[in-house]
C-alpha cells in the first residue's frame, strides 16, 4: 500500500465509525475526527488493528475555527490529503412549527458549515493529491416532511453544496460526489427507537419492525454497507464518477 492518507469525521460512531475501519484496508492513514473521545478511540484502535496508522482528533467541528486546525494537524502527521470523507452531523428530529432558532443553527454548524469549512481547508492539499471528497447527505434531502424538516432541509443543501464543490473540482483535479443514505440501524437509530417506542404503546421490537415497514423496505441498512459505498468512493475505480448523488437505501425511493 502506497502512503495515502484520508480524513473520516463523525468517525466515533454509527456510518463514520464503520467507514474509518472499512477504509483501514485502503488507505495507509487516517485522521479520525469526532466529539467523543471514547469512541473515537475505540474506532481507531480497530482501524490500527486493520493495518492503518491513526491520529485521533477530538474536535467539534460546528466551530469556525476547528477545521482548519484539523488540516494542520493532518498535514503535520502525515504531509498529505488523499480523501475527505464528511460523515458528522446529526441534525434534530424536530416539527417544523416547534424547531427553535438555536436548534436550526445547531444543525447548520455542524453537518453543513463543518463539511464547508472542513472541505475549504482541505482543498490545497486534495488539489495536490488530485483527491477524493464525500459529502453525507439522506434520502430525507428528497422528501422533507414537516415532522423532521431541519433534516431535509440541511440534507438538501449538502447535497447542493458538493454539486457546487464538484464543479471547482473539474479544473482543479478534486473529486466529491454525496451520498444518500436511507434508513441504517445506528446506536443513535435505536436509542431514538427506545424512546419512540413507549410513547406510542408499542415495544421496541414492535417500533423497529414498523419503521421499514412504512418506508416499503425489507430491513434497515447496516452501516458496514454505507461504508463499502463510502470506500468505493474514494478509490481508484471511481475516479471518473464526480458530482454524483449516490442513494443507498434498500429502495425506499420509489421515484426514478
Amino acid at each position: 500500500m502506497s502512503k495515502s492518507v484520508a480524513i473520516v469525521t463523525g468517525a466515533s460512531q454509527g456510518i463514520g465509525r464503520a467507514t474509518a475501519i472499512r477504509l483501514a484496508r485502503d488507505f495507509s492513514a487516517l485522521v479520525l475526527v469526532a466529539r467523543n473521545r471514547a469512541n473515537l478511540e475505540q474506532t481507531g484502535e480497530a482501524a490500527r488493528a486493520a493495518g492503518a496508522e491513526v491520529l485521533v482528533i477530538e474536535t467539534d467541528l460546528a466551530q469556525p475555527t476547528t477545521a482548519q486546525t484539523v488540516i494542520d494537524q493532518a498535514l503535520a502527521v502525515f504531509g498529505r490529503i488523499d480523501a475527505l470523507l464528511n460523515i458528522a452531523g446529526a441534525v434534530p428530529q424536530v416539527d417544523l412549527f416547534e424547531m427553535t432558532d438555536a436548534q436550526w443553527e445547531g444543525g447548520l454548524a455542524l453537518k453543513l458549515h463543518g463539511a464547508r469549512r472542513l472541505t475549504i481547508a482541505a482543498w490545497p492539499a486534495l488539489k495536490v493529491a488530485k483527491g477524493a471528497v464525500v459529502l453525507m447527505s439522506g434520502n430525507s434531502a428528497l422528501f422533507p416532511k414537516a415532522p423532521y424538516a431541519a433534516v431535509g432541509t440541511i440534507n438538501a443543501a449538502i447535497v447542493a453544496l458538493a454539486k457546487a464543490f464538484s464543479d471547482r473540482g473539474i479544473s482543479d483535479g478534486v473529486q466529491v460526489n454525496s451520498v444518500l443514505p436511507g434508513p441504517v440501524m445506528t446506536g443513535r437509530r435505536r436509542s431514538y427507537l427506545q424512546h419512540w417506542a413507549p410513547l406510542h404503546d408499542m415495544t421496541v421490537e414492535e417500533a423497529t419492525a414498523k419503521f421499514p415497514k412504512e418506508a416499503g423496505i425489507a430491513r434497515y441498512g447496516e452501516p458496514e454497507e454505507i461504508a463499502e459505498l463510502m470506500a468505493f468512493l474514494v478509490s481508484p475505480g471511481a475516479r471518473w464518477m464526480t458530482g454524483s448523488t449516490l442513494r443507498m437505501d434498500g429502495g425506499e425511493v420509489k421515484s426514478i
